[in-house]
């Protein structure tokens, strides 16, 4: 494991004696097999030793996006029942903000390494598997603590869905795993402890940067990266020259999910790196994946793959199973089960009396058995009687060359019930807002049907858009409704 921009390499060795300590700590603390304890931790090699003591001592761990707000950082100290938490110094002004709520929660400073000094580095007597207790990005609502049962299985050796994916994508000890994305996130977390199952060099960005990425990848040979959406659309847009400089032949397989992707970004990308991109559709929740290569997408283009675990079914609003073709939403069956933590009722919503699952999110399947993905249920706007999507508004506005990012979501609108609204972030710095608003509604109406257009346009610096891809678009929204609400 290495982090090149701080200029340390730790070996496997080196991080189970680390994580052995911490573990010895962990019992000191009085934490048993099914306690809990939470970290704010940024993308630096503690983080690692901190979530394997977990893992190794049978306890639920959960690392905490300290971009969320104070308040629900605050909620999912308390939600998730930790008592302890760890934090760096990064995180020193926030945590002591937390010790004045939770007197009861042992605050722990894990900055220079020394926190676990003193204790064994053998592992401790009764190691039983763990377990992380994550919570949604609260890019739609309040976050949600996904808490699934202690497996009862060996501490080494991969879960049911990560041997599929090593399996599918060849991982062993020859791998090497660029990690640019923020470890407190669920897939990159769940990917970086897969790569150190399996024995991989893991090399972690402490934040992305498009170039020094490129570089890595000729530096390190990485031969597999892990890059969301809106990184990928970063990546294309830098200048031709600068994607030209970097010698990225070591590049087998990009991993790329947890965010829709638009289909002319993708198509992009497969016409640059060749058909390496690998998608996959799932959840914190785990509780079913789908998996496609860039062959078969360029086949069922916009489709997000067919299912490798549980199977999937779309139903309509009375839990009838649709015609092929038709959009409803989806739900698993099959797949490992789970609940939110101390919230039976979001529970309850998000199984059927059949006991499938769903995240909640819209789409249909085709004759091939692919499925494809509409839009999140709780951001569809009804316009004019219509069902409008925002994704497919997004998606057209990402692909064009002078947007560097966007969101769009529905607004009330005295008319025709809601239209859409996108708050756009150009490309440059200088861009002219007015008249690019102009090109960007013709740029829609080109390539969309009327209605499924932005009605209207806003334009930032930057986008408050998770680093996993998901956009914040609730928080944006929320500004929106403030401003009309003061102006009325």
């Amino acid at each position: 494991m290495c982090y090149p921009a701080l200029g340390i390499a730790l070996t496997y060795g080196e991080l189970d004696r680390r994580a052995n300590r911490c573990a010895h700590m962990l019992r000191a603390y009085g934490l048993q097999r099914g306690d809990h304890f939470a970290l704010l931790v940024e993308n630096v090699p503690v983080f690692h030793e901190l979530v394997w003591a977990g893992h190794n001592a049978g306890l639920y761990y959960t690392a905490i996006s300290w971009r969320f707000r104070p308040d629900e950082i605050a909620f999912i100290v308390g939600n998730c029942g930790a008592r302890l938490v760890f934090f760096t110094a990064q995180q020193a002004g926030l945590a002591a903000e937390l010790r004045g709520r939770f007197p009861d929660v042992a605050f722990v400073d894990v900055t220079d390494g020394s926190f676990s000094a003193g204790y064994p580095d053998t592992p401790i007597a009764d190691e039983s598997r763990g377990s992380d207790m994550l919570y949604s990005s609260g890019s739609t609502g309040r976050p949600k603590g996904i808490k699934q049962v202690l497996p009862d299985a060996a501490v080494d050796g991969l879960s049911t869905m990560f041997a599929i994916y090593a399996d599918r994508y060849g991982w062993g000890e020859d791998t090497v795993y660029l990690m640019p994305c923020p470890l407190y996130h669920s897939g990159p977390m769940r990917f970086a402890m897969a790569m150190q199952h399996v024995g991989a060099k893991l090399v972690v960005m402490e934040k992305f940067d498009a170039e020094a990425a490129l570089a890595l990848v000729e530096q390190q040979r990485v031969t597999h990266a892990h890059w969301v959406p809106t990184m990928l659309v970063r990546l294309l847009k830098l200048p031709a020259d600068v994607r030209a400089r970097y010698d990225l032949s070591s590049l087998r397989v990009i991993v790329h999910g947890a965010a829709p992707i638009a289909p002319d970004v993708k198509r992009a990308c497969i016409d640059w790196f060749g058909p390496i991109l690998e998608e996959s559709y799932g959840g914190t929740e785990g509780n079913g994946l789908t998996m496609i290569s860039s062959r078969e997408w360029l086949d069922h283009p916009g489709s997000v793959g067919r299912p490798f675990l549980g199977a999937v079914h779309v139903l309509d609003d009375a839990g009838h199973e649709v015609l092929v073709g038709e959009t409803g939403t989806i739900w698993f069956s099959g797949g490992p089960g789970f609940a939110y933590h101390g919230d039976p009722d979001r529970t309850a919503q998000a199984f059927d009396a059949a006991g499938r699952s769903t995240l909640g999110d819209l789409g249909h399947v085709d004759a091939d058995g692919y499925v494809y993905l509409t839009d999140r249920r709780n951001a569809m706007a009804i316009s004019g009687g219509v069902n409008v999507f925002p994704q497919e508004a997004e998606n057209r506005l990402i692909s064009h060359p002078e947007v560097a990012d966007a969101s769009v979501f529905g607004v009330p609108d005295d008319d025709m019930g809601e239209v859409l609204h996108a708050v756009v972030q150009p490309l440059s710095d200088g861009a002219d807002h007015e008249a690019l608003a102009v090109r960007l509604g013709s740029w829609c109406r080109d390539g969309l049907a009327t209605i499924k257009c932005p009605r209207t346009y806003e334009f930032r610096d930057c986008l408050p858009r998770h680093d996993t891809g998901k956009i914040y678009a609730r928080h944006l929204k929320e500004e929106w409704l403030a401003r009309r609400e003061r102006h009325s």
